[in-house]
């Protein structure tokens, strides 16, 4: 069977939000690319961007309790949740713009209303509380933001929380009313349809990509194999973004390029519990995020989360954190010991040693039986009844492991983007906020891989065109703030009754 051999401009590998977000940022700054998309399952966006597979959260720092740290000296850091927050304010913009233009549908089907809250209990963590909430509503992006220590109040805010819950039990929570929940799979969905209706573009899906070289023409030669037939092409391309999830690391080890030596990834999956009891889904209406147990990941930070989920409305509770060697939830067992080289080996040990309570602590939730995790979910749900639950598989992240001159290696809890020098390769690593900050992550690979184009005027006005706070500081701008969000509001869809199934 003869090679299939193409050259197109852009190689995108992974069909999730990522590649996707990409992929139409870069045909709007440039038309008439071509681009070539490798997925190796049978559709896009079916490892983290699938609903079922991640929180849905709009990660804006509204409610993420872990994006501010309290400092030694007992001062709230919100300097990571303005970043993120801006990031998240970013996403909106690019959304609403493709809405506007007839890219993106019904609204509606991607993005909904929905309150952030943060809720704790005892004096200690309402302190802390207390102290985050005075930090955030100096900033224009957190006003709005709502604190109460009124067990009444937190009753009206979340009936399900507060029913069956100690009266006399010291007690807290923040709102915010324009939190938002977002499925990421459909607004995955939806990017690559209108990709794949544009002229240029490629979508090839059961193949995968099996191998990188880099010709002294600057070029990559792409080595892909049709899982169905056995096919194998070769495509020929002057970019390649890898933006595989899980998958991300051992391609990046593949390439072979200098800036990915020394990266590994361990490996952290999870499990929802989700509410199959109408009545009590009817109940909660809200985001609803905890403190993170001592030890445990970022991503294993305790919420109660109300999802749209194909129309209809659903409640979750977790995740529930647990070890697999694999990368991917349709990957292989070996995916964590073939990521092993002998330039990563040194930083994967060291990490390992230092995040020893880590390990433990996902030692217990393995160890977890079904009463353990009903007793977790009645921290949050006092009435909790096992009849009334079920155990959801979540998606799988690969937490990015990386070198460190004085530790010999540490364990990063976020997304990093590693790029060639020559800016002809970049592949994504990390999880969350992944998703809800794709379009900010997007903007600067383009800038740090299309150097030129991007400085150029014509690609600069079409940036500020899709994201007019691009470059502009939304934390020392309240008035653009205010402005901007209640323009993407309106455009989204977020501030109007939104009826949904039951």
């Amino acid at each position: 069977m003869d090679k299939i051999v193409t050259e197109p401009d852009v190689v995108l590998i992974g069909a999730g939000i990522m590649s996707a977000t990409l992929g139409v940022m870069l045909k709007q700054l440039q038309p008439d690319l071509t681009i070539e998309i490798y997925e190796r399952l049978d559709e896009v966006a079916a490892e983290s961007s699938d609903a079922w597979n991640n929180a849905g959260t709009g990660h804006s720092a509204f409610c993420e309790l872990n994006y501010t740290p309290e400092k030694p000296d007992g001062s709230i850091d919100i300097s990571k949740a303005d970043v993120i927050a801006e990031w998240f304010e970013q996403s909106r913009q690019f959304w609403a713009y493709l809405v506007e233009r007839g890219i993106l549908a019904d609204p509606k089907m991607f993005i909904r209303s929905v309150p952030h809250m943060s809720f704790v209990w005892g004096d200690k963590n309402v302190n802390f509380l207390r102290k985050r909430y005075d930090a955030m509503t100096k900033s224009p992006l957190f006003q709005g933001m709502q604190y109460s220590e009124d067990f009444s109040q937190l009753e009206e805010w979340m009936p399900l929380i507060m029913n069956g819950r100690d009266k006399n039990m010291k007690v807290a929570a923040t709102r915010m009313e324009v939190g938002t929940d977002v499925n990421f799979g459909c607004l995955t969905r939806q990017l690559f349809k209108h990709l794949k209706e544009m002229g240029g573009v490629e979508l090839y899906r059961n193949h995968e990509v099996r191998s990188f070289r880099h010709k002294d023409d600057g070029k990559w030669r792409v080595r892909v194999k049709d899982l169905n037939t056995g096919q194998k092409r070769r495509a020929r391309t002057k970019f390649v973004f890898i933006g595989a999830g899980g998958g991300s690391l051992p391609l990046l080890l593949a390439s072979g390029i200098p800036e990915g030596k020394g990266f590994g990834g361990f490996p952290v999956s999870g499990q929802w519990l989700k509410c199959t009891n109408p009545d009590i889904i009817a109940q909660h209406q809200a985001k609803v995020y905890g403190k993170a147990a001592v030890g445990s990941p970022p991503m294993s930070v305790p919420h109660l989360d109300t999802r749209v989920i194909n129309g209809e409305k659903a409640l979750l509770f977790g995740p529930y954190a647990g070890f697999t060697t694999k990368f991917l939830k349709k990957g292989s067992f070996f995916d964590l010991p073939f990521s092993i080289k002998m330039n990563n080996l040194r930083p994967m040990l060291a990490a390992g040693y230092t995040n020893i309570p880590l390990t433990k602590y996902l030692i217990n939730q393995v160890r977890q039986s079904p009463e353990d995790r009903l007793d977790a979910l009645r921290e949050y749900v006092p009435t909790a009844k096992a009849e009334d639950w079920e155990l959801e598989v979540a998606g799988q992240r690969v937490q990015v492991i990386k070198k460190d001159p004085v530790k010999g290696g540490v364990l990063e809890f976020g997304t990093e983007v590693v790029s060639a020098a020559d800016g002809s390769i970049a592949a994504l690593l990390g999880a969350s906020p992944g998703a809800s900050t794709a379009v900010s992550i997007m903007v600067n690979l383009i800038h740090k891989c299309f150097p030129q184009k991007a400085n150029t005027p014509e690609w600069q006005n079409k940036i500020k065109e899709m994201i007019p706070s691009f470059g502009i500081s939304l934390d020392d701008n309240p008035q653009l703030c205010e402005e901007l969000r209640a323009h993407t509001g309106r455009v989204l869809q977020l501030h109007e009754p939104q009826p949904v199934q039951r």
